[in-house]
């Protein structure tokens, strides 16, 4: 169909909840990495627009389904209206409250449509809750690792310094990608636990995925998220001669009228 919206019908719990992630990265993306491209699409002249995520992880800003009623729960409908009536943050902040009630009204009527009994709903739904909320992401309030915290204090109850907190204090922010053997055969076991400790609740400003010890990872300077590298195209190789890292959504922040 036009505009990507190609419907399927997940019908198990596993197939619910990939379909309710993949929509769900999709309207992260919009409403961070993608933001600037998506403040130009509300245009408040238009129709009322809707806000959509797809399963594929892509977004589009679309006029409503014509048809009555529609084949699934549709988004929040004239989100291009409140565009310039208000500051842009709290604008963002508004879609992504919306974006959220959408994607779990998408995801529970396909648990309604296909049976799912309560114990169905709710695994689906500690499924879903595992994971930060659009809003959350959006606006930095998702759980954040205590990260200089706990270097500081495995400083000083032990000589060892850890192996990536040269690379945490330099001007670019690097999450440590794994060692090459010879450079970690000093580690113990107690050190690595610690280490998957501070960073095991990180998560990605632009997918909202945890971190994981085998990914590379940059920090913002200025809105101190973490990201995948993979996820702001930014590599281990370039990072080393970044001085001061802003992340998508804070270097195109402007002035707006």
């Amino acid at each position: 169909m036009e505009g990507g919206r190609v419907q399927y019908n997940p019908r198990s719990v596993e197939e619910v909840f990939r379909d309710f992630k993949g929509r769900r990265a999709g309207l992260i993306k919009a409403l961070t990495t993608d933001v600037e491209d998506f403040f130009q699409q509300c245009d408040p002249e238009k129709e009322n627009l809707c806000l959509y995520g797809f399963p594929s992880e892509q977004w589009e800003v679309n006029l409503p389904a014509e048809e009555v009623p529609p084949e699934l729960p549709e988004p929040a409908l004239g989100i291009n209206f409140a565009r310039d009536g208000m500051q842009e943050k709290d604008w963002i902040s508004l879609v992504a409250v919306h974006s959220d009630a959408w994607l779990l009204s998408v995801a529970f009527y396909f648990g309604s449509r296909f049976g799912f009994d309560k114990t169905d709903r709710k695994r689906l739904f500690n499924m879903i809750n595992d994971l930060p909320t659009i809003f959350e992401i959006v606006t930095g309030t998702a759980k954040k690792p205590v990260k200089e915290k706990s270097s500081v204090s495995n400083h000083s109850n032990n000589n060892k310094s850890k192996p990536n907190a040269k690379v945490r204090e330099s001007p670019v922010k690097i999450s440590k990608v794994p060692l090459p053997k010879d450079e970690d055969e000093g580690l113990d076991e107690e050190d690595e636990e610690e280490e998957e400790d501070e960073h095991g609740d990180a998560l990605c400003g632009a997918c909202g995925e945890n971190y994981a010890t085998d990914e590379f990872w940059i920090c913002c300077d200025n809105c101190e998220k973490w990201f995948h590298g993979k996820c702001v195209k930014i590599t281990p190789a370039r990072a080393e001669h970044i001085k001061h890292y802003k992340c998508p959504s804070c270097s195109n922040k402007r002035a707006r009228p």
